[in-house]
């Protein structure tokens, strides 16, 4: 298998695994209806860098340090939920904004706060993207591991910034009422995944 080869099967595995709608999608999307395009643009950055460090983590076994500290599992789903929970419940009680200057007075800080919260904080993820990438690495020729994840970092980038740029595109299409809909499935969405997560910890 040739280099190129490789990159390609990492492209691939990246876009097939971030399609389905998940907390990172709903995330990104609603930052696209809610902002203007600069904003929406630079939120999508900040989830490619997370969903990024999360896959070199994964691809080097994060899982597996989660399995070895169990304690450090119930902190990650504890804290995961309830931030994710805040963070749902947040989108529920907003209401759309479409004025001109509706993103001036957000701290960027939060948006890089909660898009770690929806890509770090989820055991799932990173249980599963450890299995997942462990899988495909034990399955690559020696030296050509950089080739392969630079192939899954390309997909989180062309995925997270098409996904911004095609839902801002649509938002002039929405009105008010619409995009306030959105944000509540969205939030719906998001905080039931939190209750899944607290859930999860319970059992434990």
């Amino acid at each position: 298998m040739d280099l190129l080869s490789v990159f390609i099967q990492g492209l691939t595995l990246g876009l097939a695994y971030l399609a389905p709608i998940g907390m990172q999608n709903l995330f990104v999307i609603n930052s696209a209806l809610s902002h203007k395009l600069g904003r929406a643009m630079a939120t999508a950055l900040v989830v490619v860098f997370w969903d990024v460090s999360l896959a070199l983590a994964c691809f080097f076994g994060a899982g597996a340090l989660m399995d070895a500290l169990p304690w450090l599992r119930s902190i990650v789903l504890g804290l995961g939920g309830l931030l994710v929970v805040c963070i749902g419940v947040g989108l529920i009680r907003s209401e759309a904004d479409l004025s001109c200057d509706k993103d001036m007075n957000q701290p960027f800080a939060k948006i890089i706060l909660a898009s770690f919260v929806v890509t770090w904080l989820n055991p799932q993820a990173i249980v599963d993207g450890t299995i997942m990438l462990g899988a495909f690495r034990a399955t690559l020729p020696p030296g050509s591991d950089p080739f392969f994840i630079a192939g899954f970092a390309t997909a989180s980038f062309v995925w997270f910034n098409a996904l911004a740029l095609v839902f801002n595109r649509l938002a002039g299409k929405i009105n008010v009422r619409a995009l306030t809909w959105v944000n509540r499935v969205c939030g719906i969405v998001i905080t039931l995944y939190g209750l899944k997560l607290l859930s999860t910890l319970v059992q434990l």
